[in-house]
């Protein structure tokens, strides 16, 4: 891609793997509670550049996003805040529990649940109806497209949001890639570069750069996994130069097939974060997720030039505008007790994670029955395939 210019489509060997859905194609029935006879059916993507268009992908189909935001706000109180599985499946031992997701161990296997628990600036703001299976089901579409880049630890997925995966021994390293200077945390490439820095994790950076603006090549930027927060480092001593540099390569790999797969989709991958960990026979695997709106920002191709050249904010298709509004509302790195996220803002998140999960994966989200306790099914479900695999 050209390092100067917006990016664009590139061809990539893997792209029979994509499965577009064409124009034409119908969309498989809806769930009852998205039930959308009455409405046309959803436009395919916008272009991602070109072609004089300035409708804004996240309103091509308005009917649909307004019964997403109608079943969120019905799910608001169905959202899965906490589990405990090892009161509920024989066997299973609580490994872990992380901002978003919790580990459970049993024999080889990992169990990890994705919960809907928002998390920013290194702590949980909010619980957001549908997150955890969007999250999951978003990184199981690409940990399946990019097994031409890296082997992965995925072994099943028995419940919507759930993953079982191989044990490994895990790189305490995350290896962030960025592709444009942006950002609202402390630890942000805008929030740095605003304050002088030009070289970061080893990343000689240009003078003049605006917020927003490409970089001229993708970065990687790894940082250690504190305990207060994530800490950029250049060697972090705690892997061999040798595992390093193949993460390191399979990190930049991932992110550009990422990149060229989001635009083919009117999405830009601005930036993410990749986890690795080393199996037994000392193979390096992708591990935890993958390109989710969690992990990743992403905006919306069609309007970034113009958008940019107006010194606007980009359009975004991830938890930016969410952490934006506790950032203007409270001081969320010092405040003890921050304020409730608003509704409106909660359902709307849970709509951006749902139309990105939809447009980068051409299929659609089925949303869960509330009739069920989520914490009884997903236990039922782990309990069966944790059976199986004995």
């Amino acid at each position: 891609m050209s390092p100067s210019a917006a990016p664009v489509a590139a061809a990539h060997p893997a792209k029979p793997l994509l499965r577009l859905r064409s124009a034409t194609s119908p969309l498989p029935a809806r769930s009852p509670h998205l039930s959308m006879s009455s409405s046309p059916p959803r436009a395919p993507p916008l272009a991602a550049a070109g072609g004089g268009t300035t409708t804004s992908l996240l309103a091509v189909d308005p009917g649909h996003r307004d019964a997403v935001l109608l079943a969120a706000r019905a799910a608001m109180g169905y959202c899965l805040g906490e589990t405990r599985l090892d009161l509920d499946v024989p066997g299973l031992r609580l490994a872990a529990k992380g901002k978003v997701r919790d580990v459970y161990e049993s024999g080889e296997h990992l169990v990890l649940v994705t919960t809907d628990r928002q998390s920013a600036f290194d702590r949980v703001l909010a619980s957001i109806p549908f997150k955890g299976q969007v999250l999951n089901e978003t990184s199981l579409w690409w940990f399946n497209r990019t097994r031409h880049i890296t082997p992965n630890a995925v072994v099943s997925s028995p419940d919507k949001n759930v993953t079982i995966a191989k044990r490994c021994s895990v790189f305490p390293v995350e290896f962030v890639v960025r592709g444009y200077v942006t950002g609202s945390t402390d630890t942000s490439l805008w929030t740095v570069y605003n304050k002088g820095l030009r070289n970061y994790c080893g990343n000689a950076l240009p003078n003049g750069m605006v917020k927003n603006q490409r970089l001229s090549t993708n970065i990687l930027t790894p940082t250690t996994k504190a305990v207060d927060h994530d800490v950029p480092i250049i060697s972090s001593g705690l892997m061999s130069k040798e595992d390093f540099d193949e993460a390191r390569s399979k990190a930049l790999s991932l992110f550009k097939y990422g990149q060229e797969v989001a635009l083919e989709n009117g999405l830009i991958l601005v930036d993410t974060k990749y986890e690795f960990g080393k199996a037994d026979d000392g193979t390096i695997m992708l591990i935890d997720e993958v390109h989710t709106p969690d992990s990743s920002r992403y905006w919306i191709a069609s309007s970034y030039e113009e958008r940019l050249k107006s010194g606007l904010e980009p359009e975004n298709v991830d938890k930016e505008f969410l952490r934006l509004w506790f950032k203007n509302n409270c001081n969320p790195y010092e405040d003890t007790v921050l304020p409730d996220a608003p509704e409106d803002l909660v359902c709307e998140l849970a709509w951006r994670y749902i139309f990105l999960f939809e447009t980068i994966t051409n299929s659609k989200f089925e949303i869960p029955e509330t009739q069920e306790p989520i914490q009884e099914r997903i236990s039922r479900n782990v309990a069966e395939a944790l059976h199986r695999l004995c």
